[in-house]
């Protein structure tokens, strides 16, 4: 193994504010959303990544009020609001406004009260409605909230679906990243990406990557230029985003270089603060990098499923070496006098 490895280049994203405006943006087709009142108010930062149901508050009870939080008007609080007069319907929405709340967003489709547009137009507060029911409202918010709240870098490298794994192929400029890829799109797998990964942290999913948006399908070849993979190879060969379940690192190969033979020696690479099984691989004239590349993807397959060939093997050797020395016969009396 070389004493020094090229660097992986990653960059960190500052996280920017989520703002509803930028949330509407980003939802608006999923979600069915449609603004109906505060359009000033599109620039208000959500502050927080989960949303709030105001009920207690509508009650009058504001002790642990979530108003950083997307507000959320389901079928329960619409009723309450409706069964108030109108003065108290107006008091009542004037403290929860007054709060500073980013938005609210409306499910199945239910009407807001005169009084409810005419306050946000006041406190320049986003009144937002969606056709969806309130128990399919909800999961999908938090989906597009998780997104946009997301930790996220970029690392120059390549990632590659094989087989259902997800390959980040890095090593320094001109080791062969996009040839392997390249390769093994040729196999039968597909691209993510191509020279730099978008990654971002998803919670329960894990590392999400992705390309650029004007990069998607596309690949820089060294001595051929710019290859559009979906138009060559077909729509199947490209994804827009995979988990990254492995990395790859490319080294160039010297002489003397120690090699893993064994895959005892586990190492892990870091991403947003996730470890990611990590395997170092000298590139050599005449070696298939590729090929490698794909049966490590399948061997992480197996490791993800529980099963792991090389400690199951190293198991098997020294519980046989146990085994023989349990059986080997003692030293005669003759044979201890005579040594």
């Amino acid at each position: 193994m070389p004493d020094e490895l090229p660097e992986v280049t990653i960059h960190m994203h500052t996280p920017a504010p989520v703002t509803v405006g930028g949330f509407y943006d980003n939802a608006k087709k999923c979600l069915q959303l449609k603004l109906l009142a505060g359009e000033e108010g599109l620039n208000n930062v959500i502050a927080a990544c989960s949303i709030n149901r105001p009920a207690l508050a509508l009650a009058g009870y504001y002790k642990h009020f979530s108003w950083s939080q997307l507000q959320i008007f389901g079928a329960g609080e619409m009723s309450f609001l409706l069964d108030l007069e109108t003065e108290a319907q107006e008091r009542v929405l004037c403290k929860i406004f007054s709060k500073g709340v980013p938005a609210i967003a409306i499910s199945r489709g239910l009407e807001p009260t005169e009084m409810m547009l005419r306050l946000a137009n006041q406190y320049k507060t986003p009144i937002l409605s969606s056709p969806l029911e309130t128990n399919e409202f909800i999961p999908k918010v938090t989906i597009r909230l998780d997104q946009l709240f997301a930790s996220r870098c970029s690392i120059h490298g390549t990632l590659v679906d094989v087989r259902g794994i997800g390959v980040l192929v890095v090593g320094e400029s001109g080791v062969g990243k996009s040839e392997c890829a390249l390769a093994l799109i040729e196999r039968g797998h597909s691209l993510v990406a191509d020279d730099y990964v978008e990654v971002k942290l998803l919670g329960d999913r894990g590392l999400l990557g992705s390309a650029k948006e004007d990069g998607q399908g596309k690949m820089e070849c060294r001595g051929v230029g710019l290859v559009d993979i979906g138009a060559i190879f077909g729509v199947h060969s490209v994804i827009l985003e995979k988990s990254i379940d492995l990395v790859v690192h490319l080294v160039f190969w010297r002489e003397g270089a120690e090699e893993d033979r064994t895959g005892l020696d586990t190492k892990t690479f870091e991403i947003l603060g996730q470890r990611v099984p990590y395997i170092i691989f000298p590139v050599r004239p005449g070696r298939d990098v590729a090929q490698v590349v794909e049966v490590a993807a399948l061997i992480q397959a197996l490791r993800m499923t529980g099963r792991d060939c090389a400690k199951e093997f190293n198991e098997r050797l020294i519980q046989k070496m146990r085994k023989n020395a349990v059986t080997q016969p003692a030293p005669s009396e003759n044979q201890a006098s005579e040594t």
